[in-house]
């Protein structure tokens, strides 16, 4: 289908996107990568009167290092994230997650923060960075904020961000010398995922020190297995240390029931890929 009819402002500063949101409100739609909002509108989903591209803003994009954090900026292309080599040196697990993200061409055109502020719950970013502890910086009429990542997701594709506030970067914090894994379930290539788990962990003579693991689309947020994380600390990584840890992968889960599996199939498929993850970001 052909979407409806919209005008087009293209700004090139954070500060005139901004002016542009401001004035046109709930008759606008931001866009960045365009890999969600574009389908939206060719299916006339919704129907915008302004489109404000944020394309062409440089200042959105790039990854730097700031102290204890890597800062990606929201329009960075996920291709850009994957190669980047500091984010393969101080987090991995960002890497991991992004080679598993759609195709190609998704991650050519797609942008590592649009898709963190799409707020799928089956999105692969969001169960990484929470993982990771990430913050969310979001810029605003009165000045940038920064929001953690377990607040920063609402709801099912409802983020912290406000009707008038645009994401601006992403702030990893560093795990340098952490083993990484992003165990990724699907049917057909390319797919979003059945389940998903995103897993970080340092080890030490042998025994897991300190462990993250966030899971995908197993609520309507991503979610940090805390609980695996605990169980995690002083297990032998090996398969029998990590098993019993991984059950605990179902508690705070409220997995969806869909054509691809119901909950309880999801349940089992967290604690399955869970061990799956921890074992091969061990190097067990």
């Amino acid at each position: 289908m052909i979407p409806a009819p919209f005008d087009y402002v293209a700004p090139t500063s954070v500060e005139d996107a901004l002016a542009a949101l401001s004035e046109h409100g709930d008759d606008a739609k931001l866009i960045a990568g365009g890999q969600s909002l574009l389908p939206v509108l060719r299916m006339r989903l919704n129907a915008p009167e302004w489109i404000i591209d944020l394309g062409r803003i440089e200042s959105l994009r790039g990854i730097r290092e700031d102290g204890d954090a890597i800062v990606i900026g929201a329009m960075t292309p996920h291709s850009v994230v994957g190669s980047d080599p500091l984010v393969a040196q101080h987090a991995a697990l960002i890497s991991k997650a992004v080679e598993h993200l759609a195709d190609a061409q998704v991650r050519h055109r797609g942008t590592f923060g649009g898709a963190l502020a799409h707020a799928d719950p089956a999105g692969d970013l969001g169960a990484p960075v929470t993982a990771l502890g990430g913050q969310f910086v979001i810029q605003g009429p009165g000045g940038s904020r920064t929001v953690e990542a377990d607040d920063f997701f609402v709801d099912l594709f409802e983020t912290a961000i406000g009707e008038d506030e645009i994401l601006t970067e992403v702030r990893i914090p560093k795990h340098t010398g952490w083993g990484a894994h992003y165990e990724k379930f699907v049917r057909v290539a390319h797919q979003w995922p059945i389940v998903a788990v995103a897993a970080a962990v340092r080890v030490d003579g042998g025994a897991i020190a300190e462990a993250r693991v966030g899971l995908t689309n197993m609520g309507s947020t991503p979610i940090r297995a805390r609980g695996v994380e605990e169980a995690l600390v002083g297990v032998a990584a090996t398969d029998e240390g990590v098993q019993a840890a991984a059950q605990r992968a179902v508690e705070g889960t409220n997995p969806p029931s869909d054509l691809n599996g119901d909950a309880d199939y999801r349940r089992h498929l967290a604690t399955v890929l869970t061990r799956r993850a921890v074992l091969a970001a061990a190097g067990a």
